[in-house]
């Protein structure tokens, strides 16, 4: 009923804790509020806010056109709806160092569990597009040390993203995966890894939990949950594909709906009134008032 009933630092110790077991958590990609408590009520165990689903969202493309101030705010929106803690995409950080330092503390204040920031040339692209850019080294880490100084809560995860892989290859990408986690990353993200021994390479050269990006329509092969595993992933994320299913329907609904007239041939694939109420805990704000769900569906 209503948000959360987990307070940002309880949901925040949870992630550290479970990262710590050594199992892999599966983190589903939010398009809106509605999708994040779906992930929470279908099991999974956090919740992952893309800046490539935030900019579609607005009808953009992910190309750093959205601002700390929209990414923080539906971020919040997200992240108040689910118990799972939430893990959300703040790009480059929106600046320079002191501007990723107050990104964090905004992210912070608005409830989330942790943040990763990426290490490419403003404007930046989609992680499994061609023709990117990365920046030198030490601006990598001046944006991850100051994320780390801008934090208040030690429990807020900090995670460095390194698209250089695909610019200069895997070798570097190993090379910077090290440098971000002495800068004190406490987790790494390696964009666009083209194949399973590329996220074992990343694993054999640190010790601090790593994100697989399993988006569908990228540079690598889409590996199982028991695959991830093996290898020793701690997170998957799965960015896109509720955003991308969702439209699907849309765009066949629609077409049904130009072809037939009617919508009566698609109720079969819509989540039904019922589903939706007992979604959004529909029942429960007769706490407030008897008469709010005072009928039969």
């Amino acid at each position: 009923m209503l948000y959360t009933t987990t307070t940002a630092a309880d949901r925040r110790a949870t992630l550290r804790a479970e990262l710590a077991s050594g199992r892999l958590l599966r983190f589903p990609g939010a398009f809106n509020p509605l999708s994040a408590r779906l992930i929470e009520a279908k099991g999974f165990d956090g919740v992952y806010i893309s800046g490539a689903v935030l900019s579609a969202d607005l009808g953009l493309p992910d190309i750093g056109l959205t601002t700390a101030t929209e990414v923080t705010q539906r971020a919040g929106q997200i992240a108040r709806m689910t118990n799972l803690p939430a893990i959300v995409d703040a790009d480059t950080g929106f600046g320079e160092p002191m501007n990723v330092a107050r990104t964090v503390q905004g992210l912070e204040d608005a409830g989330l569990a942790g943040c990763h920031i990426e290490d490419q040339v403003n404007p930046k692209r989609c992680g499994h597009l061609d023709g990117k850019s990365v920046v030198d080294e030490e601006t990598a880490l001046q944006r991850i040390r100051a994320a780390v100084d801008g934090r208040r809560d030690p429990n807020f995860l900090v995670m460095a993203r390194t698209d250089i892989r695909a610019v200069d290859g895997l070798a570097a990408a190993v090379d910077r995966a090290k440098a971000l986690v002495d800068a004190g990353a406490d987790a790494i993200f390696p964009e666009a890894m083209a194949s399973a021994s590329e996220f074992e390479a990343i694993r054999e050269a640190v010790d601090v939990p790593l994100l697989a990006n399993m988006t569908e329509f990228g540079k690598g092969e889409l590996l199982t949950a028991q695959q991830l595993t093996d290898l020793g992933m701690n997170i998957v994320i799965y960015p896109v594909t509720l955003l991308r299913l969702a439209m699907g329907a849309a765009m066949a609904g629609l077409d049904e709906i130009t072809a037939e007239g009617t919508q009566a041939g698609l109720l079969d694939r819509m989540q039904t009134r019922a589903e939706l109420y007992d979604l959004l805990d529909y029942a429960s704000y007769n706490h407030f008032d008897a008469d709010v769900f005072n009928f039969r569906l």
